[in-house]
């Protein structure tokens, strides 16, 4: 999966706990995440402490010495539950039987957490107990309510936020399935045991566990601990700051298409669900956060498209990278990739952009927002972090500065490229699954990116990569840069917020080098694709 990441694969979903469980007992530095799916669990590496090939080594050495995942003394999370879902009936009768017996056989299945995806939180539950095969909703839903329970395939799983769906909703429950400030986050975490308990529609909620009681380890590690900072509040001036914030910040006056706060994001959370978002042109914001001497990861502001204004309330200073458009400071025009003074009172103002998608904002010391899963960064597909920022926000300055603000640029610079840009691609683990045509077709062709590109990922248009293979693919882990092809045969390149987990076959993985430059690609901004060097 890319030079940063591979798969190791069961013959069974049974077989992912103990997998799971011996990689993380003797789970290395370096190695970063370890995220079980239905058949394969992926491990994410550092490959500047830990070489891919050692990590390969390692991780099949510790496949041959598979434990048990579960603590049989543990007690069962108990989740309590009414049955009082949208699909109850109508999924009883598709099943053969009535709604009581549904709930009934649902409630006495003994289940565990086989792996966790699709949002932070949700737990894909199996039991040995339960024999129906559900199938989906022909049309998913555009939201489904959090706490909602379903049903689809072998699976049973509780949607711990407001998200889109097509699994069957037979009950609701109002457990705090995902704290993302507990030292372990995820209520339903893999191998965790789970009973249902039927209760009347009023008193949903859970026993007897509480997410504060839980244990602080998480994938045979202790959880960062959580540092409380500034809650953003649309337009409530004066919200209290972080414990190390100066009590300078900037007020937004007009956010743009989308403004939101990033660092270089929150790794080794994608076994509860939780991507690695952060910056993404993550060299635009290093460059941005050097240029005021700050650590190259504080937090700063990523903007989409341009158009924002904001003003400074306290004297500061910042600089401004990436995508290339008008900056002015009170009016003044100033150049990009330079620190300059941004007086209090003054109106900042990033133009439209002319070239490349998303523009950096680093302020000397930093910006403040509260520390979740241990970053500042928002993620818009799963709600963690601030909000994205809206006009009257305060965002405040902390005094994180490391070094003197440098006398010269670090480096030559310029207009990003968007017109045409070249990706190296690493192979894909399921390249198999696709036609050899395919694959000629993937380097050969001039792709686009379409309207549909955000921080989630990456839709292009261009020719159809027929599939080898036209069934299913058991959900497996993602990382960013994978090229998913979904059934219409033309591919999405994942980014920072993209899933944890996914269904769709990963024909290559975009180097890890490639991905700033993605950041940078505009709707209509044409790709071309190379074979990635080996070893990089």
């Amino acid at each position: 999966m890319g030079e940063r990441a591979f798969l190791l694969e069961v013959g069974a979903l049974d077989d992912v706990l103990p997998l799971h469980a011996a990689l993380a007992a003797s789970r290395p530095e370096g190695v970063i995440d370890l995220v079980p799916a239905a058949r394969t669990v992926l491990v994410r590496v550092d490959p500047r402490v830990l070489p891919a090939a050692a990590a390969r080594a390692w991780a099949l050495g510790a496949a041959t010495e598979t434990r048990e995942a579960t603590d049989a003394a543990a007690p069962p999370v108990e989740l309590d539950i009414a049955y009082d879902g949208a699909d109850l009936a109508d999924t009883a009768r598709l099943l053969g039987v009535d709604a009581h017996e549904l709930a009934r056989r649902h409630a006495e299945a003994d289940w565990r957490v086989a792996f966790t995806g699709f949002a932070p939180g949700f737990g894909y539950l199996v039991s040995d107990g339960w024999t129906f095969d559900v199938p989906r909703l022909e049309s998913p839903r555009t939201r489904v309510p959090a706490g909602s329970v379903g049903l689809a395939g072998a699976f049973s799983g509780a949607y711990p936020r407001d998200t889109p769906g097509g699994w069957r909703l037979i009950g609701t429950t109002t457990a705090p399935l995902f704290d993302p400030d507990a030292a372990s986050p995820a209520l339903l975490a893999p191998g965790a045991r789970v009973r249902f308990r039927p209760v009347p529609a009023a008193v949903s909620g859970a026993r007897p566990t509480s997410i504060e009681s839980r244990s602080p380890v998480a994938n045979g590690r202790p959880a960062q601990q959580v540092v409380t900072g500034e809650r953003l509040q649309a337009g409530e001036a004066g919200a209290p700051v972080g414990e190390r914030a100066t009590g300078r910040s900037i007020r937004v006056a007009e956010p743009g298409l989308l403004t939101t706060v990033q660092d270089l994001g929150r790794e080794g959370a994608g076994s509860v669900g939780v991507a690695v978002s952060g910056a993404l042109d993550r060299g635009a914001l290093r460059t941005a956060n050097r240029l005021v001497g700050n650590p190259e990861g504080a937090a700063g502001l990523e903007i989409t498209m341009g158009g924002l204004r904001a003003v400074a309330t306290a004297d500061l200073w910042l600089a401004v990278t990436g995508a290339w458009g008008t900056v002015r400071i009170d009016g003044r025009e100033v150049d990009p990739y330079q620190a300059h003074a941004w007086p209090a009172g003054a109106e900042l103002h990033l133009d439209w952009f002319a070239h490349g998608a998303r523009g950096y904002i680093a302020v000397r010391g930093g910006l403040d927002a509260r520390v979740v899963l241990g970053s500042r960064a928002t993620d818009l597909l799963a709600g963690l972090g601030p909000a994205a920022l809206r006009a009257g926000d305060l965002v405040p300055v902390r005094d994180d500065a490391s070094a003197p603000i440098p006398v010269a640029p670090p480096g030559a610079w310029g207009a990003p490229h968007d017109d045409e840009l070249e990706l190296d691609l690493a192979p894909g683990p399921r390249a198999d699954w696709f036609s050899p045509a395919a694959l000629a077709t993937l380097y050969d062709s001039v792709w686009t990116v379409s309207n549909h590109a955000d921080r989630v990922g990456a839709r292009l248009d261009g020719a159809e990569l027929p599939r080898l293979r036209t069934g299913e693919l058991a959900s497996e882990g993602m990382v960013p840069g994978a090229l998913q092809v979904p059934p219409s045969g033309r591919p999405t390149i994942l980014l920072a917020d993209g899933p944890v987990t996914g269904g769709y076959p990963v024909i290559a993985v975009v180097t890890d080098a490639g991905l700033d430059l993605v950041a940078q690609a505009r709707p209509g901004t044409r790709i071309r694709f190379r074979h990635a060097r080996p070893g990089g």
